[in-house]
C-alpha cells in the first residue's frame, strides 16, 4: 500500500506531498521523506558507487525502515519524486510504472500557465489524479 507521495523542487523544497493514512502520520511521513532526498544526493553525486547510470531517472529503493519503504525518481530538471510504501515485495517494473504515470500528471500540472514554477502544487485535479494512480497501483493495471 502507498502511504505517501511527494514531489521536492531541485532546491530541495517541498512542491507538493500527499499522505493516504490517518493525519498524525504526516509529520512522521514528512520526516521520512525529508530524510530520502540526503540519500538521493548521495546516488547523484556519486554513481559510480551504487552502478546507476547517468541517464537513469528511476532510483529504486532509497532505504528501507522498520515500517516502510522508499522509493526515489529524479527528473531531468532535477525535481525528485518519493514514494513511501508498506508493501514488502514490489518489482521495480511496477515502481516504474509508478512513476511515469506519476511524471506525466507532474508535468501536466506545471504546464498549467497559471502555476508558477517553483511554487507548491495546489492544483485539484493534480491531486485527484494523483489519487488515481495510487489507487490503481495495487490492482497492476493502467488506468
Amino acid at each position: 500500500m502507498i502511504v505517501c507521495v511527494s514531489v521536492v523542487g531541485h532546491q530541495n523544497n517541498p512542491l507538493y506531498l500527499q499522505s493516504f493514512t490517518e493525519e498524525d502520520d504526516a509529520l512522521k511521513l514528512h520526516h521520512v521523506v525529508h530524510c530520502s532526498l540526503d540519500v538521493i544526493d548521495e546516488r547523484v553525486n556519486n554513481p559510480k558507487k551504487t552502478g546507476s547510470t547517468l541517464n537513469e531517472t528511476f532510483l529504486g529503493l532509497l532505504y528501507p525502515t522498520e515500517n516502510y519503504k522508499v522509493y526515489g525518481y529524479l527528473t531531468n530538471t532535477k525535481v525528485k519524486f518519493i514514494l513511501v510504501t508498506t508493501d514488502v515485495d514490489v518489482r521495480d517494473a511496477d515502481m516504474r510504472n509508478f512513476f511515469r504515470r506519476f511524471h506525466s500528471a507532474y508535468v501536466d500540472a506545471v504546464s498549467n500557465p497559471f502555476h508558477v514554477p517553483g511554487k507548491k502544487i495546489t492544483s485539484r485535479s493534480f491531486a485527484e489524479r494523483v489519487s488515481t494512480i495510487v489507487k490503481s497501483f495495487g490492482l497492476g493495471g493502467a488506468v
